[in-house]
């Protein structure tokens, strides 16, 4: 257990006693922002380098080296390997407070994979996954504004440091959990993070909670026609336990989300099979919704092993809380995305989305080139997780999209790792380096924000301490190698 309210209390009365002037504020904002205007080259060499690798979740040893690299050629002092991930990874500069953290993705999708062309193609080299999320982008431009307020900070002497965590398997919603379980986040002052996406936007919705794992069925195998009484099926056990999640369906609150897939469930029709697994996600608005279903299910589980006379095994692979929002940090977010403006896209830009809009048979209403309002509430709670939910928690976090791909076609698709290899798709993520600049610069050097920053996340926590989801000590569960 992580004691976040009280951290963050303690946080409170070491502030600085009076705000940096205006004056400097915008000096220091000024500063960030030329310098990461001055990173856009550097941004369309990073973004397209990922693109190339589209490494996906825990297997991103390329990716992660190649930005560590960049940062610790910055002067960043980098901590490779953290928490249990190879490609794990933590670049700090400076020293003191108020310390600065941004969060960095790099994970690509398996085999989704598609040439920067607006139509269905493999790549040239074959490769076969694709960065049907935007990661190449995401990593490029959180490297690069860790960057820019580095140098606005060296530049005028600015006390604080400058933190970019290199965060992998997002995908998996992985990377940032077992991170902060480990503590990696404690001291922080606040966080910022963007993403790709479809709309330019900060971000207002809370998102779901979720408990992601397996369950594991063992029996004994037999010969299917010549001595079935002999065996005892794993397969039975998994379709009993799916069976009574789907009468649970009925008296669950609206706002829950329970999806599966069998993974594994028997190699012949004619054995009796030994062995199954089911592979649940189950989400809901808070953490005991979630909680109160898993257990629930959990004791299915059980019933469906005694039904059956199998073995039975739960593996908690990831949990999150909901998304916790900070309005102070939000509509300072929102002055800097105006202030840089949205992407600006060429004909050449928008002919490639209504191009790929039209392969896909929707409309083909190109690149969107605004930037949304802000609204005064939080919108209803999305369908989707997302391990950024366990910063938030931990400390103040604002989070915003900018526009890389065209409106209405699929996301996480081969249509969308098409997008994100093309110099639109960049366009959006030189946005996004100088929002995030702007905005770390604002966090360092204006107190009153922070401090008004930091009331807000305590009050919407209410003091309850963090808690991980994941038991402690559980290993971060690797890809297996090859004969191992």
């Amino acid at each position: 257990m992580r004691l976040a309210g009280f951290v963050t209390a303690t946080l409170l009365a070491t502030l600085p006693p009076a705000p940096a002037s205006p004056q400097s504020v915008e000096e220091g904002k000024t500063s960030a922002l030329a310098h990461a205007t001055a990173l856009e080259d550097l941004v369309t060499e990073m973004s397209s380098r990922l693109w190339d690798f589209a490494e996906i979740a825990l297997e991103e040893h390329q990716s992660a080296g190649y930005l560590a690299d960049v940062l610790e050629g910055e002067g960043f002092t980098v901590e490779r390997g953290v928490a249990g991930m190879p490609t794990a990874f933590v670049a700090s500069w400076g020293s003191g407070r108020p310390i600065l953290g941004v969060l960095a993705e790099y994970d690509a999708l398996p085999n989704i994979g598609n040439a920067p062309v607006p139509l269905r193609a493999p790549r040239k080299d074959a490769h076969p996954h694709g960065q049907g999320c935007g990661h190449n982008l995401f990593g490029a431009a959180s490297v690069a504004a860790a960057i820019a307020v580095k140098r606005m900070m060296a530049e005028h002497g600015t006390p604080g440091t400058v933190r970019l965590y290199g965060t992998p398997a997002e995908e998996t919603v992985v990377g940032k959990v077992y991170m902060a379980r480990d503590g990696l986040f404690d001291d922080l002052d606040a966080s910022i993070v963007w993403h790709p996406g479809q709309r330019t936007a900060v971000s207002n919705n809370r998102a779901r909670a979720l408990n992601n794992f397996e369950v594991s069925f063992r029996g004994q195998a037999a010969h299917g026609a010549f001595d079935p009484w002999n065996g005892r099926s794993a397969l039975d056990a998994v379709e009993l336990m799916n069976h009574g999640v789907n009468m649970m369906r009925e008296h669950v609150e609206p706002s829950a989300r329970i999806h599966y897939v069998i993974p594994n469930a028997g190699d012949a029709p004619n054995v009796v099979p030994e062995y199954a697994r089911v592979w649940y996600y189950v989400r809901d608005t808070t953490r005991t919704a979630v909680e109160e279903s898993y257990d629930w299910i959990l004791d299915i589980a059980d019933g469906a092993a005694k039904m059956t006379r199998t073995e039975y095994e739960v593996f908690l692979i990831t949990g999150v809380h909901p998304y916790t929002l900070v309005r102070p940090l939000q509509e300072a977010m929102q002055a800097n995305l105006e202030r840089v403006g949205p992407p600006q896209f060429s004909d050449v830009d928008q002919g490639f989305a209504r191009k790929l809009q039209a392969f896909l048979k929707v409309e083909t209403s190109g690149l969107r080139d605004t930037i949304d309002h802000l609204a005064d509430q939080p919108l209803p709670a999305g369908g989707g997780s997302s391990d950024v939910a366990e910063v938030s928690y931990i400390a103040p976090t604002v989070e915003f999209s900018v526009t890389t791909a065209a409106e209405h076609i699929p996301w996480h698709s081969w249509a969308t790792s098409a997008s994100h290899g093309t110099p639109g798709s960049i366009k959006g993520a030189q946005v996004a380096t100088k929002a995030l600049a702007l905005m770390g610069a604002e966090i360092i050097l204006d107190a009153e924000l922070l401090r008004r920053a930091k009331e807000a996340h305590a009050a919407t926590i209410g003091g309850v301490p963090y808690k991980s989801p994941i038991p402690e000590g559980q290993a971060v569960p690797l890809p297996k190698k090859e004969g191992s």
